[in-house]
């Protein structure tokens, strides 16, 4: 049976019905302009306005993972991320913080200050430690599939079957996780990472194999690539397209939509959920 709630350090979240996690970009060269925030009072104000709109996680992240990134020093992630990771606990006490980040010693020292969850691009691929790290802090790990690193991604990405390619993948993996001790695996197939514009699609197209794991699935699909390539606009015109794209991830089984666009994404489930609702007859009124 497939699990419906995620356990975060004793906080229970439902997944009864689809949640949201919005990004919290902490980072001056993320693909998405309007969501860099480099000082402690803008992040403030973000997460405010954030859990406001209904946002379930606030996934901050210090070192950006787009393809072509450059690869900073840890001691540069922690500068960027501690300070506002600290205000931010402390100023929204109820709030659930999740940390994206590869690095086992960020994740130690964020999970010390009282991170709820950690977010790894490479689920645990690169730095191997981080899994016994956040295993040993009983808190959710999100494992996503990733070709490569951020920084040397290939380009010209070969899978056999994509979608069945990152399912074997995550069999195997998510074994060697529950064997070192993680009980809480949260699934991201990794769309943009390691894949084709073609590639993200057919992964799209076929998302819905993904229940197998009956593991938590979470997409991040926000103003991606493979939304504004396709349509010859820019990230910071992707929010219709990213909308579209996430009413066909919870049409497949999606739980968690991580996003730039809390209000959107929550507007896009309720639509979703009164889609599926048994009340909606054909007799039903405008």
């Amino acid at each position: 049976m497939k699990q419906n709630t995620i356990n975060a350090r004793g906080r229970l979240i439902s997944l009864q019905q689809p949640i949201v996690m919005g990004i919290l970009n902490l980072t001056p060269d993320s693909f998405h302009h309007s969501s860099r925030i480099t000082d402690q009072e803008s992040a403030l104000i973000r997460a405010a306005q954030m859990l406001d709109e209904g946002v379930s996680i606030i996934d901050v992240g210090a070192a950006s993972s787009r393809p072509g990134a450059s690869v900073i020093s840890v001691e540069e992630e922690l500068k960027r991320l501690m300070p506002i990771l600290q205000a931010l606990l402390q100023k929204f006490p109820q709030a659930i913080f999740s940390v994206d980040t590869w690095r086992a010693e960020v994740a130690r020292i964020a999970l010390e200050a009282g991170a709820h969850l950690i977010n790894d691009i490479s689920a645990g691929t690169l730095e191997p430690d981080i899994i016994s790290i956040t295993a040993e802090a009983r808190v959710p790990f999100i494992a996503m599939h990733m070709l490569g690193t951020p920084g040397d991604m290939p380009m010209h990405p070969q899978y056999k079957d994509v979608a069945g390619d990152v399912l074997r993948f995550f069999v195997g993996h998510i074994r060697q996780l529950r064997d070192a001790g993680l009980n809480e695996i949260i699934i991201d197939p990794g769309f943009g990472f390691g894949k084709t514009v073609i590639q993200n699609f057919e992964l799209l197209k076929r998302l819905e194999i993904f229940q197998f794991l009956e593991l938590p699935l979470m997409v991040g699909l926000s103003r991606k690539s493979m939304i504004w390539r396709t349509l010859g606009i820019s990230p910071e015109e992707a929010l219709n397209g990213t909308t579209a794209l996430h009413m066909i991830a919870l049409q497949k089984g999606v739980n968690i939509l991580r996003v730039h666009d809390v209000k959107a994404a929550r507007e896009v489930i309720a639509l979703h959920e009164k889609y599926h609702a048994q009340e909606v007859t054909p007799d039903s009124t405008i």
